[in-house]
């Protein structure tokens, strides 16, 4: 018998036959003696139809935020998972199984303040860990907590899976079984490549790359929860049949294991190729090269939530000038270029150039810490496609290149091909 935390997404929740089909998956592992907790999402579409309901009422008079009363916006936009958990509850009870739905505040998962993108700070567990030993299945509402305010709290975008690793961590699940509208995480977008292949295991650092650097199959806090925890996190479809042989089986389910990376014998070069589109450019040219002067650049941009990612700096041949170049998503170009030009006095720069369109390729395996000529062999080989290369950053594990958009997938197939993924 074994602890198992099974998490929902919305597609997997969509309607009412999908709940009963996801009735199915939980009743599977608690017919094979498995003490059981679920996290559910909103229905698929409900979250964005609940956030045009806030975004279509009259501002607060006076208010100057976009997103109205943060506490308010927490407490309708966190309706939608209360509706599937309870759903779900219906539907396991008329299979037989006890179940009972949870709130985020009943547990408690206790958050900091930030609402709407609140963090999870404690899980008072034992409550749910004795009813699990009674045999009742806990239907966890996802993507809230309660804050110090004793008001709910969301976790952002994508935050179930958060809620489902931290819930599993907190009960000391064998296992936390993501499941999604795909059946793993493969090499690279197979709608890219189709020689895409599915990753039997992937260690939590890889993952934690791929997640951060535009693989969209788990949220990047999930994974990181699960890698300070060492949660064996499954990736699985929620699709296929529920009683297919092989779906119970305990220690090697379909999908894909995200785990410590002692327990990957065979460890590839590279394990998976991952992009991220809608990246803009943004270079200072002719900046005062003197202590300080890249805090001023990028401290007022942090300020603003401005993520920047690749930072590109070169020197003059006298040292007295710098050129800094960077990117930061699309999005955020325009918002980027007025906070620069508020900091040009101190900064010091002579004119900003900025380009969108432009897309961020990355190389990632953690058997690239020892092994030499990786980065050197992804250079030759889109050099040998005409791929200009504008910027390129590394860690022990990954190289990033920012490419022209229109040589996107070109340069995806490109690198799956020349490290030789697409071999099974």
């Amino acid at each position: 018998m074994a602890r198992i935390v099974m998490k929902f997404g919305g597609t997997s929740v969509a309607d009412l036959d999908r709940i009963h089909n996801v009735a199915r998956h939980v009743k599977r592992e608690v017919d094979a003696g498995h003490e059981v907790a679920v996290v559910v999402s909103a229905m698929s579409g409900k979250t964005n139809e609940l956030v045009a309901w806030v975004q279509g009422m009259p501002k607060v008079t006076g208010a100057n935020s976009p997103f109205y009363d943060a506490r308010e916006y927490d407490a309708i936009v966190a309706s939608g998972e209360l509706v599937t958990a309870g759903l779900l509850a219906i539907a396991l009870q008329s299979m037989g199984i006890d179940a009972r739905s949870w709130q985020g505040w009943q547990i408690p998962i206790k958050t900091d303040n930030a609402h709407g993108a609140a963090r999870i700070l404690d899980i008072e567990g034992s409550e749910m860990i004795r009813r699990m030993g009674e045999g009742q299945v806990a239907v966890v509402a996802g993507f809230q907590g309660l804050g110090p305010d004793n008001r709910v709290a969301t976790l952002g975008r994508g935050g179930s899976d958060t809620s489902a690793v931290a819930i599993a961590a907190a009960v000391k699940a064998d296992r936390c079984d993501i499941y999604t509208d795909v059946d793993g995480v493969y090499t690279t977008d197979p709608r890219i490549e189709p020689k895409a292949r599915r990753l039997k295991k992937i260690a939590f650092e890889e993952m934690l790359e791929m997640a951060s650097l535009g693989a969209k199959v788990l949220q990047v806090r999930s994974v990181e929860l699960a890698m300070v925890h060492k949660v064996r996190t499954f990736v699985r479809s929620s699709f296929e049949d529920p009683d297919a042989p092989g779906m119970g089986d305990l220690l090697n389910p379909p999908g894909t294991l995200i785990c410590d990376e002692e327990e990957i014998v065979e460890q590839e070069v590279v394990t998976g190729i991952a992009y991220a589109k809608d990246e803009a450019q943004i270079s200072l040219r002719r900046v005062a090269d003197r202590p300080g002067v890249s805090a001023a650049i990028f401290g007022p941009l942090a300020e603003s939530h401005i993520n920047v990612d690749m930072i590109v700096q070169n020197i003059s041949e006298d040292g007295s000038k710098t050129d800094m170049t960077f990117t930061v998503p699309s999005g955020d170009m325009e918002k980027a270029l007025r906070v620069l030009e508020g900091a040009k006095e101190q900064v010091g720069f002579d004119v900003i150039q900025h380009e969108t369109g432009l897309v961020k390729v990355s190389v990632i395996g953690i058997g690239m810490r020892s092994h030499a000529g990786v980065a050197a062999s992804a250079f030759r080989a889109l050099a040998d496609k005409g791929i200009n290369i504008k910027a390129i950053t590394t860690s022990e594990i990954k190289i990033s290149i920012l490419i022209d958009g229109a040589y996107a997938e070109l340069a995806v197939r490109t690198l799956h091909s020349v490290y030789g993924l697409d071999k099974k």
